[in-house]
């Protein structure tokens, strides 16, 4: 499959995918309007249950973009360039998750803390890890388009040509690429479930509504931005 075919198919996947994450906010949020109410549990979990199968299909489908050419999850091009800032190992970075819990939750006990903020610390461990791998892939491989970004903090962003020269790229580099962005993802998955696991239905719900808002805010003032710098040139 071609550059443009795999964009076009991650793009196409990637506006039902929106859609859907809009359709199961409007839920989440009615659930959390009715928390005064008497809910059956089993109902809350079941919405919970699907909106992390949703997120579960990004990941497959992104998987599978990442295995026809890995270079493409590194700088996206069907974020925006707002979004592509977030890009941490070709995703969000996993302690992202402790923000939104920090911005969502004040009705956490002393319990729930000391188990988030051991998770976190965690966490950050594993992000170092990743953080040293890349960059030492990318030394061994002698990639200056993704070096420098792969020390600050394993953000990087590909150069256009680097992009067009794929076929160019050693295929053990790109192997040992899909395998970092694999254990990435895994890490971000991972961090969230355990953050789930540690929180209350009721917080639960609070904290996918925060998670979906924060998405679907930063993706439409990132194509509004993009927009707007198009018609400015």
């Amino acid at each position: 499959m071609t550059n443009n075919a795999n964009v076009a198919s991650f793009e196409a996947f990637l506006q039902g995918w929106m859609l859907r994450q809009r359709d199961y906010l409007d839920e989440l949020i009615s659930t959390q309007q009715q928390h005064h109410e008497i809910q059956d549990d089993a109902d809350r979990r079941q919405l919970i249950n699907r909106v992390l199968c949703h997120y579960g299909q990004y990941y497959e489908e992104k998987s599978r973009i990442a295995h026809q050419n890995v270079l493409l999850v590194f700088s996206p091009p069907w974020f925006s360039s707002l979004e592509r800032t977030f890009l941490w190992v070709a995703g969000f970075k996993p302690g992202m998750a402790f923000q939104v819990v920090n911005m969502a939750l004040e009705d956490l006990s002393e319990e729930q803390r000391q188990r988030l903020s051991q998770l976190n610390e965690e966490t950050k461990m594993e992000e170092r890890g990743l953080n040293d791998e890349l960059a030492k892939v990318q030394e061994s491989f002698a990639a200056p388009p993704l070096l420098d970004m792969a020390r600050s903090h394993g953000r990087v962003c590909l150069s256009r040509s680097f992009m067009e020269e794929e076929g160019s790229v050693p295929s053990n580099f790109k192997e040992t690429l899909e395998n970092l962005v694999t254990n990435a993802d895994a890490l971000r998955r991972n961090t969230a479930l355990k953050v789930v696991k540690i929180l209350t239905l009721d917080q639960v719900v609070t904290f996918l509504v925060a998670v979906a808002e924060l998405q679907l805010r930063i993706r439409s003032w990132g194509l509004d931005k993009d927009s707007r710098n198009e018609g400015q040139g």
